[in-house]
């Protein structure tokens, strides 16, 4: 198989894997309310912490995760390098946020956006390091997404500069999905992913 024939098939692989939305296969496995119906009606890992709890949530952020790194990773070890592995690793989460299982109606792709950063060295350990400092600071998982988004091309920079581009891109399409939500932080009306217990 020639190299454009290869990276071809690796994009419709990732984002056939993205489209899966592992947040409404998990709610239906366990009995759980349809995320797209429940809370902010959005796929993701956050929303099901709401409606299922903390064992749902991090089911359904490990397979976010898988299906953005192992595109990536696959596409790596096949020799896919620089611009078009970040361009696989792109379909992933287009696939998730507008997946053709479910008529094109996803998540945010922050999950699935991590699982493909995280094969760059030490980018996984960073960009979730992040995310959680943010979390716990601000109780805001929006707040720490787009924070960590908008982080993960220095991160880039200095861990391997290839994938700067790639990474940008992706960091931009995720800050994009978020743009209801940075205008509801704005207004003061965004809802905290958890609050503080009152003693």
């Amino acid at each position: 198989m020639s190299t454009a024939l290869l990276i071809i098939a690796m994009i419709i692989v990732a984002y056939l894997l993205g489209s899966i939305s592992s947040a409404i296969l998990v709610c239906r496995l366990k009995e759980l309310p349809d995320p797209r119906s429940q809370g902010s009606k959005n796929p993701g890992a956050t929303n099901v912490l709401r409606i299922g709890g903390v064992w749902a949530a991090a089911l359904v952020f490990f397979f976010d995760m898988l299906k953005g790194a192992l595109p990536a990773y696959g596409a790596y070890l096949l020799g896919i390098h620089g611009f078009w592995l970040g361009i696989i690793a792109i379909s992933a989460c287009i696939g998730h946020m507008f997946p053709v299982f479910f008529q094109f109606k996803g998540g945010k792709g922050v999950a699935t956006a991590l699982g493909a950063m995280a094969p760059i060295s030490y980018m996984a350990v960073s960009l979730m390091g992040t995310w959680l400092v943010v979390v716990l600071v601000s109780r805001y998982s929006s707040m720490a997404a787009i924070i960590t988004s908008l982080l993960a091309p220095f991160y880039t920079l200095w861990f391997d500069d290839r994938f700067i581009l790639p990474v940008s891109m992706l960091s931009a399409l995720i800050i994009l999905r978020h743009k209801d939500n940075i205008l509801r932080l704005l207004k003061g009306e965004e809802p905290k992913m958890f609050r503080k217990k009152k003693r």
